[in-house]
Parts: structure tokens; C-alpha cells; sequence
């Protein structure tokens, strides 16, 4: 495999500039690639970490790919069927990495984009800590697992507190009684482990919504249009699995086997020593895992001023509404894996349809 390393490739204008290579940067890369764009010249990825593996290199190693919420292939490379008891973090890098040597995709890491903006030939700038591209398009693939979000509540608590992201497995809460907060796959992960060494709590803001039986197509596009409508109208994102429910799972059977599935209300503050709901009892706890969900990197995006007044960038499918230039994928409703590669896809022909078609040499070199 031929590793391009930021200290040995310099920076250039290019055609596309691929931002992140999780699942939906490498599919973005795959189908700029088989539409006809070269590697360096047409296009290139930049990835800020050190090697392959997006989010998926830096989850607890006690998530096993039997506890995985989910996975679907890259585009034309089934993921070999894995040991169900490996950690993820060991088998979806490694599938990365070989995608990456397969289809021969110019990733270059560590790159560190700082900030995306606007040049006066209508060239985007990409700042980076290892100098500047400008391309004609931008993919923007760099997920939400870099912002975690921590929300805020009233008082202090002087024991452990950790969002899912720092996350390491149920040891360090061995015989201890611990609160998770959060309604989604990642609390059922942790109490479904934490709950076979200690004691836990579970707090959600709503009641969780238990999906009975297996999550049929026709459910899956209503749950994206629903996902898909808040970024057309360019409001803040929220995850298709806030609008799916809770489906049968290994962590889910799990936890409930383990009892942990006895849901309290959201606690209103808390207390030097746990956490308390006003007008009721302080429960005394030693840990409180938050898992409460991420929200996407798009900060070096400020200076292209996408956002709008609802808080986030207006989308029409992967582009965005008020720069036909860059698309985002890996947001929104393209935020689950077989989602992302979709996303990649519509990218590829989004830019091809602004741009032109490098394959039939009719790229605009004006754009």
C-alpha cells in the first residue's frame, strides 16, 4: 500500500478537494475516481488522522462487530466476513486501509484543514497545516466524531464524567453505580456493558421509542425525509436513528437481560456527589457516562458563510443550497453507512455536472 504522507506531497489545485476519509470520503473517492478524475491532478483526499480508520479507529475496543450498530460495504469491495468478538476498531480500519490500496486513492495524512473559502476566479481555498490547495468542488466527509456534544447542566459533580467518545470499555466502572444519559444505540452499547460490572441508571430527555421488529425500506426513506427536510430547510441536524427508534440488537437484548433498560427522566442538576431531580431525591453516583450524541465538524466552513438563520447549512440533496461548489456527505441524512456511501455517489455526479465530465475531457475551465 503507497501511504502519502503531508510532509511529502505538496500542495496543488486540483479539480476536487475530498475533506475525511471515513466510510463516505472513500466513497466519494471511489466514484470521483470511476468517473474519469486522476489521482493528484483530478482530485485528493485529505485526512487528518495519521492512518486509516476515520471514527472507527478511535471507538472503545470493547465494541465487537457483534455489537455494531450496523455497517454496509464500501462501494465494490465486500468487507471479508469478520470474527464477530474482533473489535471494530481493528476490523473497519483495516478494511479502509486495504479500499485504499485497492482502488489506489490519493489520501493524504495527517492533514489538518484550518479553514475553506472563496478565491476571487471562483477557485475554493483549502487551508491546511501542510499548505494550501484550491479546487473548482469540495467534499466536505468530516463526520461529527471530533465534536461530542456535552450538554449543559446546572451544579458540579466531582466524580468521573466522560462523553461516549472517551469512552474505553466497563472496567473502570467496575462495582460502581454509574448514570448514563442518552437515548440512542451508543447508551444501549454502554449499558449493556457497564451493567454486567456495575450498577447503572439510565436518564433519557424523552422516552425511548423501542423498535419491535426488523426497520423495513419503506420506514427507512420516511425516517431520511424526515432527517432530509430539517437540512433543506437549513436547520440544525438531527441523526436518522433520533427519528428510527431503537431496533432489536445484540447491546439491546443484552441490556435488558442485564435490567438496564429501567429508564428515569432527565435529572434536573447536579450535585457534588451525583445528580438530583428538583423537588425528589439526589441519587449519589460515581460516574456519568454522556452519551449524547455529536455534531458536525463544519467550523473551517464559517468563511463559505453556509450557515443560515435555522443554525445549519442548507442542503439540496449533497450540495449545498447556496454554494454549488461544495457538497457535504456523511451529513444528515447520508450520516449512516450505507447513507454515506449513497452520499458519495451523488457528489461524484454533482461535480461532474458543474464541472464536466474529465473522462470525455469535458471539464469548464471556467467554473
Amino acid at each position: 500500500m503507497t501511504v502519502y504522507r503531508a510532509t511529502d506531497v505538496a500542495a496543488a489545485e486540483v479539480d476536487v478537494v475530498v475533506i475525511g476519509a471515513g466510510q463516505a470520503g472513500l466513497s466519494a473517492a471511489y466514484h470521483l475516481r470511476r468517473r474519469g478524475f486522476t489521482p493528484f491532478d483530478g482530485f485528493v483526499v485529505l485526512d487528518a488522522d495519521a492512518a486509516p480508520g476515520g471514527a472507527w479507529a478511535h471507538r472503545s475496543p470493547s465494541l465487537r462487530m457483534a455489537t455494531v450498530h450496523g455497517f454496509h460495504d464500501l462501494p465494490d469491495f465486500e468487507l471479508p466476513a469478520p470474527d464477530p468478538q474482533t473489535p471494530a476498531r481493528e476490523v473497519v480500519p483495516g478494511y479502509f486501509a486495504a479500499y485504499e490500496a485497492m482502488h489506489a486513492l490519493p489520501v493524504v495524512r495527517p492533514v489538518h484543514v484550518r479553514a475553506v473559502s472563496s478565491r476571487p476566479d471562483r477557485r475554493l481555498l483549502v487551508e491546511t497545516d501542510a499548505g494550501d490547495w484550491s479546487a473548482r468542488a469540495l467534499v466536505n466527509a468530516t463526520g461529527t466524531w471530533t465534536r461530542p456534544f456535552l450538554p449543559h447542566y446546572p451544579g458540579h459533580f466531582a466524580g468521573r464524567q466522560l462523553h461516549y467518545a472517551d469512552y474505553r470499555g466497563p472496567e473502570e466502572f467496575t462495582g460502581k453505580r454509574v448514570v448514563v444519559v442518552g437515548g440512542g444505540a451508543s447508551a444501549v452499547q454502554v449499558l449493556s456493558e457497564v451493567a454486567a460490572v456495575g450498577e447503572t441508571v439510565w436518564v433519557t430527555r424523552t422516552p425511548p421509542v423501542f423498535r419491535a421488529g426488523p426497520f423495513s425500506q419503506e420506514a427507512g426513506r420516511e425516517a431520511v425525509a424526515m432527517v432530509e427536510q430539517r437540512v433543506r430547510q437549513g436547520l440544525p441536524v438531527r441523526s436518522v436513528v433520533s427519528v428510527t427508534g431503537l431496533g432489536p440488537s445484540v447491546a439491546l437484548r443484552r441490556a435488558r437481560e442485564l435490567g438496564a433498560l429501567e429508564r428515569r427522566p432527565m435529572f434536573d442538576r447536579l450535585t457534588e456527589h451525583g445528580v438530583a431531580w428538583d423537588g425528589s431525591e439526589e441519587l449519589a453516583v460515581d460516574a456519568i457516562v454522556w452519551a449524547t450524541g455529536f455534531r458536525p465538524e463544519i467550523g473551517h466552513l464559517a468563511p463559505l458563510g453556509l450557515r443560515g438563520p435555522g443554525g445549519g447549512i442548507r442542503m439540496d440533496g449533497t450540495q449545498a443550497a447556496d454554494d454549488p461548489r461544495v457538497h457535504l456527505v456523511g451529513y444528515g441524512p447520508s450520516a449512516s453507512t450505507i447513507g454515506a456511501n449513497r452520499a458519495g455517489r451523488a457528489a461524484a455526479n454533482g461535480i461532474v455536472k458543474l464541472i464536466g465530465d474529465p473522462a470525455l475531457g469535458h471539464l469548464v475551465r471556467n467554473v
